[in-house]
């Protein structure tokens, strides 16, 4: 056994999915906990289940995450930008382009991969490929995330996620012209009826997603945007921001096909996002901090191409 946890079913959990639940619980993925069920480690009442099992007020659930005989993921000489590093965590400011784990399609090359090379200890709770990953940023996505160096951590740090504690805070580069200068933004999201590739704002179904906004600068209809989500639903920005249609540019998911800006590609390529900062308590000292990610070269050329005043850095 590498690592177990217990926990006893209140009353307001009753009649949930046991895998729905343990989801939530740990910030890992239900295929990953359906497998964990199917191994027999995890247990309703000293007892193996189904992954579609119920809750029951007063189930005591028993979660045993057994040690991983090997990395499936190798270790690889990647850049890796540390931001800061202890014995608990590691703040990378990540590249664009570079996916956080491996998955289909993306078998190495990650930053998974480099953080094997570079980090001796990564938390296991994220499973063999991705051991420290505590939560993500999408492939074009650059900017600050938060690695897990062991299960402690790991725990302390998924349940500020899940509980809205953390502050996040992005700068995206969009295309629109909104009366307002800020607001927010709450809908529920869920994957998209019409293309089940996409996500997409849902009247019914999907689940609750706030973000908030404020425009920092405008210059013909472009727009340099400070994002706040409180909420972490897959592409959640990219969808929140193009339903207020003023979707990033360069994105070619959720943004305007009609809109073409050919000379912009000379400065950046990909979707203009960027995770600024973010801010959580610390799983040692529980003392609140905050660390931020410099702009790439990439997204400061396009700003300055486009005549948008670059915030402050602070």
């Amino acid at each position: 056994m590498f690592f177990s946890k217990k926990i006893i079913v209140e009353d307001t959990c009753a009649e949930k999915r046991i895998d729905s639940f343990i989801a939530s619980e740990l910030n890992i993925s239900r295929n990953q906990i359906q497998q964990l069920i199917l191994n027999g480690h995890i247990l309703i009442n000293n007892n193996q289940i189904k992954a579609h099992y119920k809750l029951r007020p007063g189930d005591a659930i028993e979660i045993i995450l057994p040690k991983p005989k090997k990395l499936e993921a190798e270790p690889q000489d990647l850049p890796l930008d540390i931001i800061y590093e202890d014995k608990d965590i590691v703040v990378i400011n990540k590249q664009a382009g570079i996916v956080v784990h491996p998955g289909a399609g993306n078998y190495d090359g990650t930053l998974v991969n480099a953080l094997l090379f570079h980090i001796k200890d990564l938390s296991s709770i994220g499973g063999i490929i991705r051991p420290g990953i505590v939560h993500r940023l999408d492939k074009e996505t650059s900017g600050v995330l938060v690695v897990a160096k062991n299960d402690k951590a790991h725990e302390f740090l998924s349940r500020q996620f899940k509980n809205h504690e953390v502050q996040k805070e992005y700068l995206a580069i969009c295309y629109g012209n909104p009366k307002e200068n800020e607001g927010s933004i709450d809908t529920n999201i869920g994957r998209s009826t019409s293309d089940r590739k996409k996500m997409a704002v849902l009247t019914k179904k999907g689940r609750p997603a706030i973000t908030k906004w404020k425009i920092l600068s405008r210059s013909n209809n472009f727009l340099l945007v400070q994002v706040n989500p409180s909420t972490g639903r897959t592409h959640q920005i990219r969808v929140h921001l193009h339903y207020k249609h003023m979707p990033i540019i360069c994105d070619t998911t959720y943004g305007y096909g009609k809109i073409e800006y050919s000379k912009l590609s000379s400065y950046i390529n990909r979707v203009a996002l960027h995770a600024h900062s973010l801010s959580f308590r610390h799983p040692q000292s529980n003392e609140y901090q905050t660390f931020k990610a410099e702009l790439p070269s990439d997204f400061q050329e396009a700003l300055v191409f486009l005549k948008l005043a670059l915030p402050l850095q602070n």
